[in-house]
Parts: structure tokens; sequence; C-alpha cells
């Protein structure tokens, strides 16, 4: 089954600092898109982009939002406040999109009519690996921790049912420095979503510079405390020591394993002191 053309499907960039004309270009956005610019100022914007030889052209609608403040679950939370789309596709600046992503996406829902969201494949650097679907599969608890949102697409209605919304807490801009992808994922399995992976590959990352990543120092260790109290709960701290072996010869360079896990030991520590629940974006 292959889901109808007229299914709308619109992008949901996350920018800081962009020209947007140029980033449409760039990014290769072939449908209607909601750009979230966090810059200088306030400000909106909205054209008609035109495709296509004269006479068969068809236009798309662009949207953007400017805002000064800072924070990429802000920026995706803003986004997903104007949609309108049937399925959405959360996406970054420095995301290349496949001139059929579209169309893969179509096609993947209609081979799964039960999904809410389908996680897709993204090329990027094999240093920034953290998935690749081989196979066509359910996401569930115990696998959702991989994805980041550049690989996620929605039905619209299905996230607005479930009230689905970024943390303020992390990510690029926020207080911790990632995860928001991850909380996103498991508020909507808990609120019941079905999500599924697939193999259709719908972009590929450019290289650049992390927005949030300047090394495994004791603020990333601790970051990454916090985030494991509001994923596992009672689980977090041997869910920790198991990250920190598996990881240790990457991660244990400077910062010798005992004393990593003595930091993520005092991330979770804060997350509890500060109520143990996160904001959810909400």
């Amino acid at each position: 089954m292959v889901l109808q053309s007229s299914v709308s499907i619109q992008v949901l960039v996350s920018a800081v600092e962009q020209d947007p004309e140029a980033l449409v270009r760039r990014m290769r956005i072939s449908t209607p898109a909601v750009i979230v610019n966090q810059c200088g100022g306030y400000g909106y914007r909205e054209w008609q982009e035109q495709d296509g030889e004269e006479g068969r052209q068809t236009s798309r609608r662009i949207q953007v939002f400017s805002m000064p403040e800072r924070g990429v679950g802000l920026s995706r939370n803003t986004a997903l406040l104007h949609a309108g789309s049937d399925i959405c596709l959360f996406s970054d600046e420095d995301i290349v999109l496949s001139e059929d992503y579209a169309e893969q996406i179509r096609r993947a829902y209609g081979e799964l009519p039960d999904a809410d969201m389908i996680l897709f494949n993204v090329r990027v650097a094999p240093a920034r690996r953290t998935y690749w679907n081989e196979d066509i599969h359910r996401i569930s608890r115990l696998n959702y921790g991989r994805y980041p949102a550049y690989s996620i697409t929605a039905k619209l209605e299905s996230l607005r049912r479930a009230n689905a919304h970024y943390s303020l807490l992390f990510g690029g801009g926020a207080r911790y420095s990632n995860g928001e992808d991850s909380l996103f994922l498991r508020d909507c399995l808990r609120a019941g979503l079905k999500l599924y992976s697939h193999t259709a590959c719908i972009g590929e990352e450019t290289e650049r510079e992390s927005t949030w990543f300047s090394g495994y120092h004791e603020k990333f260790f601790r970051d990454r405390g916090v985030l494991y109290h509001y994923l596992y709960g009672p689980l977090a701290l041997p869910l920790a020591y198991r990250f920190l072996a598996a990881h240790r010869r990457e991660m244990c360079r400077e910062i010798s394993f005992g004393r990593a896990y003595a930091l993520m030991r005092e991330g979770v520590r804060e997350a509890v002191r500060g109520g143990g629940k996160d904001d959810g974006g909400r």
C-alpha cells in the first residue's frame, strides 16, 4: 500500500543565524517547511518557493520564525506549534535531504499504516553514527535511545493527541548538553504511540563543529548523569556504570573511569534534588 500523494509533508527545521532562503536551497527542501531561526531578534516572514519550468511550476509555503532565545528544545517546540501538515519531519540546518525524501516518507507510511512515527536512516560521519536501520521493526523502550531528531517523522495528529513536546532542559543552548531526542521518544512511547524504524535513507549530514559536544570533560559526565535519572529512574546508576564500561576506552582517557562514574552519580543526585521530573517542554 502506498500513501496517497495528497498527504502533506512538512519539514520542521531548527537553525541558528541562518539565511533562510539559502538554507532552503542548501537543504534541498522540496515540501512546505517551518524554519525556526534563532538569531538577533524577532520576526516572521513567509513566501511561496517556486519549482519547475515555466508553465509547469509548483509552489510550496515556507514559513520562517525568528527569535533571539536559544535552545534546540524551544526551537523544535516552536516549529511544532506552527506545523500544519499530515506528516512532519524534524530536521537541522546541517542536513541535506534526498531528492525523493517526500516520496520515501509517504511510501513508508503506506507500508506501515498503524505507525504514528517512523524513524529513517540519515547518513552521517562514521564517528558520529549512533544507529543504522538494517530492517523495519518496532521501536520500544529497549532501543529508542540511539535516534537523533533528524531521523524522526511523525503524524502531526498523533503528536498533538499525545501532547508530545521537547524538553527545555536538554540540548544545544539548554542547561544540560544533550538528550532531548531520547526524552522526546520516551514520552511518545509512554503515550502509547507506535514507533517504527525504516531502512529508507532520506538525507545526509554535512560535517560541522558540534553545537553541544566539546569533549569528555566533567560537565559531559555530570550532564549525562542528570539525563540518565530522567530516562531510567532507579536504574540510572547501574546503567551509567554499564555505559562507562562500554565506552571507557574512548571516554576515559583524560578523566578516569572512577571519576567519570562519580560525576554521573553527582548528576543523578542533582536531578533527584530538582524534583525527579523533567518538564518535557511543557
